[in-house]
């Protein structure tokens, strides 16, 4: 799945990161560089690594973000999910931005950056492609990263499984027409394998580990047990998270080390796309709390 994640979440009142949470992007900065050195001078072994995959999916990878998202996955149970629907605003507001406006708005940030802007630094022959790759970018909510995000910050877990898996149901759906439009093909070829794969390595298969272990550990060791658990599990998470850095970027190394402007300049709509879409979701969700707000003060007058 792409990096761009759901925009909005549900945090916890009084939930405060620790030592090493509170300067994690340092350390993924870290590992981003690593990554991409070692990409670098050791292409064979990441080429090895790279080659492990199933249409498309590669499955370190898919290891790795299990051990991403189990912990939160574990703390779901699932005779609390009726009572999501108090979250309506954000997970409405979630849908909104990631299917009405995200690979919208992209689509015209790469026309106006790309095929504008910097048109005259970049190589002609490839434009119309980064324009299609930042398409297929905004167009794949991903997963994982929201169960990590989420448990960093104590989020309400059931409220994130709801929202990741209505956005994965969409995105079978709703992939290729939205990128069909926008890069103006009468037709084009879905990874439809891909796509169902990737829902279920990075949603059901963990989903299943994480309730069986939840069981096993609540019939066995109780709630105090469990809580110990996720103590134990919250650092793997996170190894887990900057492990995959490493290989995501490794992947890339030789290409990024001799395309940096290219990278930069792709960067940069991105990066402008992940404010706009952040700052456009909270503006929403305020303004939809304000209006009930006020609509239940005038019910009660």
């Amino acid at each position: 799945m792409s990096a761009t994640c759901e925009v909005t979440s549900q945090p916890m009142e009084g939930a405060q990161l620790g030592f090493f949470e509170r300067y994690l992007t340092l350390w993924v900065a870290l590992c981003i560089i690593a990554g991409i050195v070692l990409g670098h001078f050791l292409p064979g072994v990441f080429q090895t690594i790279g080659k492990l995959e199933i249409a498309q999916v590669n499955l370190p990878v898919a290891v790795l973000i299990w051990l991403m998202i189990i912990p939160m996955l574990i703390k779901i149970d699932f005779a609390a999910l009726r009572e999501v629907g108090q979250y309506w605003r954000g997970i409405g507001v979630t849908l909104f931005i990631n299917w009405g406006v995200k690979p919208f708005s992209m689509a015209l940030l790469g026309w106006l950056f790309i095929g504008k802007l910097f048109a005259p630094l970049l190589p002609v022959d490839q434009i119309e492609s980064y324009i299609a790759g930042l398409i297929l970018l905004a167009a794949a909510p991903c997963t994982a990263m929201v169960f990590v995000w989420s448990n960093l910050t104590k989020g309400e877990p059931h409220f994130t499984l709801t929202q990741v898996a209505l956005n994965d149901v969409i995105m079978v759906f709703a992939f290729g027409p939205i990128v069909g439009l926008l890069l103006g093909l009468t037709s084009i070829v879905v990874p439809w394998e891909t796509l169902f794969l990737s829902v279920v390595l990075y949603i059901v298969i963990p989903l299943i580990i994480a309730q069986i272990v939840r069981g096993i550990v609540l019939k066995s060791r109780g709630s105090a047990g469990l809580a110990r658990l996720l103590d134990i599990l919250g650092p793997t998470s996170l190894f887990a998270l900057l492990t995959t850095l490493v290989l995501l970027f490794g992947f890339q190394g030789k290409q990024i080390v001799a395309q940096p402007l290219v990278i930069l300049l792709l960067a940069i709509p991105i990066l402008f796309q992940v404010f706009f879409n952040a700052g456009l979701a909270y503006w929403l969700r305020d303004c939809l709390k304000t209006k009930i707000l006020n609509f239940n003060s005038f019910s009660v007058k």
